[in-house]
């Protein structure tokens, strides 16, 4: 049943070989020099020059390590976004809500998830043609870098709203290129074009907002911003694009396709190898960006690696074991610091805060209103014994109280755990996250219902301003009694009782999920066969959320 529901060509063992046969379908076109009718290219017309071969040295780092675009964009969300079993079950939930709207919402959604689908339907990830591997590609290399630098960061490019050449350009950060190799092998022309390396570039699609509609598809006259992560970096000490920038000033592509390896130092490589896999002659280094584009999603790249032939993966297993590992990397060592500071006791009570410094450049967590984090904070006595736990989690990724219930906010329906200035019991946890509003009042979890936040207290960027013009799209809600909680960090007292033999160990630690189990449930209670796969390959998958900063403390 599963492989009716979800599953394109190839899932019973030949995808590869369905895969290179797109490539030398794409191959033939170019040859023949018609590509314009696409317009586009498989990745592995791309990756033909532009991966690691064991018999150049091109595209490797200075330990030998791939660093190829094609390598390392493979297991990429990006790679994956059109194979994405979470997307799918979302956008089949969105059009069961509103059925009226299902053309206007798949055209949206495949419009940033499959950008070279030659329909605007998810029935075209399900074909078995050469087209349909193109839309199976996802975001690939001849959508991002044939993106058109004008009206880039206009507010008409978000939402997908990125213009395609008709020329067949391939835009680059580099001078100069060495235009002829690539035009003999795809029919692809490199020019050089600087707003490849502009935040503005991403945000055509990292910048999603939506138009609130009724149950029978009516438009209420509300726009809602979905996902900001690119006004909010605006918003911050982290945006280059105004002058004088902040010494702390970097790009999108900074830190998620960043141009130094692991270890800090500048790669600089030649960008491409011959057909053959030989190094060109004469080929000179230029500073290349690792095609990582690794944020906070450590669950979905596992789904798809434990499901390859049903989700049509074409990604080796290892390429996604080392996109988790760089995400978990990522998450552990580039989003949050926390500290416990004023710690003290007086008599069988302790207090203490727990500051949370947010060391990204938009909020944390950012994107998808699926993503949450939350404070796991721990009190011990001089045996050990716990006497205070707020946000511990059992084997599910749920929230539990210390008597080990997950809290009443965990299961579908449930009330909305609000933002808190001072814990005091073990069932009060300080949860980040991002709680959408219908023009009721009500919580909702159906994107296109939404009409407001009823809570936002995700962590703001530092720098973050109610007086920058993208303050409106990017405030804060539910927050408003908390004079702690401010650009770039919050701090969130403790009061508890501590009855016993001190000296007292204060343990704290955030943690993050992809997706918050309460937004699980609430996405469950959908019956669309693609809601009902994603159940079966999220019960299987690995839940225990991230831990991604913590800090211990002493009090006597």
């Amino acid at each position: 049943m599963l492989s009716v529901l979800l599953l394109v060509s190839g899932l019973v063992g030949c995808e590869k070989n369905k895969e290179n046969e797109t490539a030398r379908t794409h191959m033939a076109i170019a040859a023949s020099g018609n590509i314009a009718a696409s317009r586009f290219a498989d990745s592995s017309t791309c990756g033909e020059c532009h991966s690691a071969s064991a018999r150049a040295r091109a595209l490797r780092d200075p330990v030998g390590a791939t660093v190829a675009p094609f390598d390392l964009w493979r297991s990429s969300m990006m790679a994956n976004a059109a194979r994405d079993p979470l997307w799918r079950a979302v956008v089949s939930a969105e059009v069961a809500a509103t059925p009226s709207r299902k053309t206007e919402i798949e055209a949206t959604c495949m419009r940033c998830h499959a950008p070279m689908a030659t329909t605007s339907t998810l029935d075209a990830l399900d074909e078995h043609t050469p087209a349909a591997g193109l839309t199976r590609d996802g975001v690939s290399c001849t959508v991002c870098h044939q993106i058109l630098p004008e009206g880039l960061g206009d507010a008409s490019s978000f939402t997908g709203g990125f213009r395609i050449g008709a020329t067949q350009e391939i835009f680059g950060p580099h001078p100069d290129p060495r235009a002829k190799p690539m035009i003999n092998r795809s029919g692809f022309t490199p020019v050089e074009g600087p707003h490849i390396l502009r935040s503005a570039l991403c945000a055509t699609c990292h910048t999603l907002i939506t138009d609130a509609v009724a149950a029978d598809g009516r438009a209420i006259g509300v726009r809602f911003p979905e996902q900001t992560p690119y006004l909010e970096w605006q918003n911050s000490i982290f945006n280059d694009e105004e002058e004088p920038g902040s010494d702390q000033a970097q790009s999108c592509q900074s830190c998620h396709e960043p141009r130094t390896d692991e270890y800090g130092r500048e790669i600089r490589t030649p960008i491409a190898h011959n057909p053959r896999g030989r190094d060109y002659r004469g080929l000179g280094e230029r500073a290349v960006g690792r095609h990582v584009f690794v944020g906070g999603n450590t669950l979905i790249p596992a789904i798809l690696r434990d499901n390859s032939q049903q989700l049509a993966v074409a990604a080796p297993r290892d390429a996604f074991d080392e996109t988790i590992r760089r995400a978990r990397r990522q998450l552990e060592s580039a989003t949050a610091r926390l500290t416990i500071e004023s710690a003290s006791r007086s008599g069988d009570e302790l207090e203490f805060a727990v500051v949370v410094e947010n060391l990204t450049g938009h909020k944390f967590p950012t994107g998808f209103p699926s993503r949450r984090a939350w404070l796991h904070v721990t009190v011990r006595d001089e045996n050990g014994k716990v006497v205070f736990s707020s946000g511990g989690f059992d084997d599910s990724g749920r929230i539990v109280e210390s008597h080990q219930e997950p809290l009443p906010s965990e299961g579908a329906g449930g009330p909305i755990e609000p933002h808190r200035a001072m814990i005091a019991e073990a069932s009060q946890v300080q949860i980040y996250e991002a709680i959408m509003g219908a023009p009721s009042g009500a919580p909702t979890w159906t994107l296109l219902r939404a009409s407001q936040y009823l809570k936002d207290n995700r962590l703001l960027p530092r720098g973050w301003s109610v007086n920058h013009p993208a303050a409106k799209l990017t405030r804060p809600a539910g927050v408003d009694a908390d004079d702690d909680f401010t650009a770039g960090r919050d701090n969130v007292h403790y009061r508890v009782s501590a009855v016993g033999f001190g000296p007292f160990r204060v343990e704290a630690e955030l943690l993050y999920e992809v997706i918050g189990v309460r937004f699980a449930e609430e996405l469950f209670t959908n019956t669309t066969p693609e809601v009902a796969a994603f159940r079966k390959f999220y019960s299987a998958a690995s839940r225990t959320p991230v831990r991604v900063a913590s800090s211990r403390a002493q009090v006597q």
